[in-house]
């Protein structure tokens, strides 16, 4: 018997996601919960059973060699069987599944594209019914149903009598791509199933008693029901656009893996499901009741929804927004979500007070201490944007404010022009007041980019103070580490940009250089002619003047070069000689370039640049090597007993030695006052 279309036209039209594979067993039993409601009876007698059918043969290790133990994985779903005592097959409902696009059970939300969602998923649906003719006298229908014939012609016989109402639905022949993406213990189909059909256990009259089964194994849907529900379901009807929507508020129990959730649903099914976690202020994690912790669940249901669902039961046709045409009157799906997010707020408002109190001192916590750079903009984020997860990462938090941060930076520029082209007609009084808004804003943001300069250097120092101490392993960092916290390796002023640098932690003059270099080589060195290939760990060439100005007879310094020479923490091999005399080291470096005929960066010569005053910066620990190399050299202990230094004649060249203690205390020292500023600990 052929159905009255084109099942295949209409199968090929017909969608049904990979991952969606479970509904049509799922819709099967939403037809049997309302085939036992058509019986007139009490939903509590009504049963729904449904059994996994699974491969008769195993998959087993076959290999030679002797296992322990011969161990098989679990057998292929290969179909299902839905079993109800409903009203079964009689005549109207065959007539009904013989039709499709029927109308019969359109009041209760059926598009009657069921029965297609099957042969979208299985080969074959066998149906098994015993049910009671218009004469009372019982009877049994068998059919099957496939995509090759559709509806095979159905055999009628008469029941035994006194015979109990019975329907089977056997779909057979999992299909592979959706077989192999499916769920695969009987756990977690009961709880799919449970999530697909919550509406029903929620609701006035409850659900029938459902259990799935799988072999030896049973799990009652009452039972998932306990296990997940927190407390009873409250509900309430709001109106759009002169609209019903009905919704059930739920609390699931913690232990259930759900986030929180608006479920919009049409006919009584489950059809679209949207995570709300964050979209309420405080609505983060679990949320708290008299009875413990739960996650929300809203499910909206309506005779709008019912009407707008695609056949396949998969989505909605409404669009996200609408055109301002017919604002008036259509509504979109933007329209439904915000109405319904604002009375889930509104429902949830007692229980979130907690959470946004603790996400709110998360953020407080977080700016004092980690990013002070926030603070002067905080005042302008709405507060309800500052009731963050708390227990949001400090990255995600960063990139939370980071992102208001942007937004007000952006509105700053945008109002900038603005201001600039006073209103026409404008009285002086409000352009003077929009003025001083914009300077406040302007300054605060000022603000935040000092407190981010100051913040970073905390981080640094910190970092340094770190990579100075003993490892787990017993050894120190090498001083490639620490060389890189400073500038980046094989770099110069010209490669890289100046606040990727931390010359600071050595001397803040640095700062104001002409060129300077990180780890390359003399002779790559555009400001010297040296031919050499030793690499300084930096040097710098400062320019006090424009030597182009200069006569040539001028005896003034016009420029200085600072060599840096950084030593692995607590080295203790310097003793005589260049290659292990970090003090000797560094002057070499200089005498090579003072030999080279020192340029500008621009390829300008500079007078006299073979006595242009040097500054050389060793940075290593005290340890008693380096001890007496510094006695060797007739240098002066620092008064903190952490460094030493002299000034060379022979080189004219200043000369400090400082150990790592002394260059994370000195620049803690050169820094406290802004650390303080800002709040951030300097102990």
């Amino acid at each position: 018997m052929s159905m009255q279309t084109n099942l295949h036209g209409r199968l090929r039209n017909t969608s049904l996601p990979k991952s969606h594979g479970l509904m049509p067993l799922f819709e099967t039993v939403v037809n049997s919960i309302q085939s036992i409601e058509e019986t007139g009876l009490s939903l509590t007698s009504g049963t729904i059973t449904v059994e996994i059918l699974r491969s008769k043969q195993g998959q087993f290790n076959f290999d030679n060699e002797k296992k322990k133990s011969d161990v098989s994985t679990p057998e292929e779903i290969i179909g299902f069987k839905v079993i109800d005592n409903g009203i079964g097959f009689n005549d109207e409902n065959m007539k009904s599944f013989e039709t499709l696009d029927s109308e019969y059970k359109a009041e209760k939300g059926c598009r009657g594209v069921g029965r297609l969602l099957w042969l979208k998923a299985f080969n074959r649906v066998n149906i098994e019914s015993i049910y009671y003719d218009e004469t009372d006298a019982p009877k049994s229908r068998k059919f099957s149903f496939n995509a090759t014939v559709g509806i095979s012609e159905p055999v009628i016989e008469e029941a035994p009598s006194g015979a109990n109402r019975t329907t089977s639905v056997y779909l057979e022949g999992f299909v592979e791509k959706y077989r192999t993406v499916s769920l695969k213990t009987v756990a977690a189909i009961a709880n799919s199933l449970f999530e697909h059909c919550l509406w029903y256990f929620v609701r006035e009259g409850g659900a029938p008693k459902i259990v799935v089964r799988d072999d030896n194994e049973s799990i009652g849907l009452d039972q998932v029901y306990s296990e997940h529900m927190h407390s009873s379901a409250t509900s309430e009807t709001i109106s759009i656009k002169n609209k019903d929507f009905d919704l059930t508020h739920v609390k699931l129990r913690a232990n259930t893996s759900r986030s929180h959730i608006i479920a919009f649903c049409a006919g009584n099914r489950l059809i679209k499901e949207e995570n709300i976690t964050g979209k309420i202020p405080g609505l983060y994690g679990k949320i708290n009741d008299n009875n413990g912790e739960f996650v929300y669940a809203c499910y909206v249901g309506s005779t709008f929804l019912n009407e707008k669902a695609r056949s396949e039961r998969t989505g909605f046709d409404i669009s996200e927004e609408v055109n301002e045409l017919f604002a008036d009157t259509e509504i979109s799906l933007s329209e439904i979500r915000f109405a319904v997010i604002s009375s889930a707020a509104e429902h949830l408002s007692i229980y979130l007070e907690e959470n946004k109190k603790r996400g709110k001192e998360h953020v407080e916590n977080f700016v004092s201490n980690k990013a002070p750079r926030y603070r002067p903009i905080l005042s302008r984020i709405p507060e309800n944007r500052l009731y963050v997860d708390p227990n949001i990462s400090d990255k995600e938090l960063d990139i939370t404010l980071h992102k208001y941060l942007s937004e007000i930076e952006s509105k700053l520029l945008s109002d900038g022009h603005e201001i600039m082209n006073p209103k026409k007609d404008e009285d002086p009084d409000d352009y003077e007041k929009r003025l001083q808004e914009y300077l406040d804003i302007a300054e605060d943001i000022k603000k935040s980019d000092l407190a981010n300069y100051v913040s970073h250097r905390k981080v640094i120092l910190d970092i340094l103070e770190k990579a100075i101490q003993r490892q787990d392993n017993g050894k120190y960092a090498r001083e490639d580490l620490i060389h890189k916290l400073i500038m980046p390796l094989g770099k110069d002023s010209n490669q890289v940009a100046f606040d990727s640098c931390n010359l600071w932690l050595i001397d803040e003059r640095l700062a104001f250089h002409n060129y300077l270099a990180s780890d390359k080589t003399l002779i790559s060195m555009p400001i010297t002619g040296s031919t050499e290939t030793k690499e300084p760990d930096i040097c710098a060439l400062n320019v006090y003047d424009n030597p182009i100005l200069v006569s040539e007879g001028t005896k003034l310094p016009l420029a200085s070069i600072v060599v840096v020479e950084i030593k692995r923490p607590m080295r203790n091999d310097a003793k005589e000689g260049e290659e292990k005399d970090p003090i000797e080291q560094a002057l070499g470096y200089l005498e090579r370039i003072r030999q080279g005929k020192v340029k500008t960066s621009a390829g300008r010569p500079i007078p006299h640049s073979d006595s242009i005053p040097g500054f050389c910066y060793v940075i290593c620990d005290i340890t008693p090597s380096i001890q007496n190399r510094c006695k060797i050299h007739d240098a002066i202990l620092t008064s903190d007993g952490l460094g030493y230094f002299f000034y060379n004649k022979s080189y004219g060249t200043y000369v400090e030695v400082v150990s790592f203690d002394r260059l994370v205390n000195s620049a803690k020292e050169r820094n406290r006052a802004f650390f303080d500023k800002l709040g951030l600990p300097t102990s």
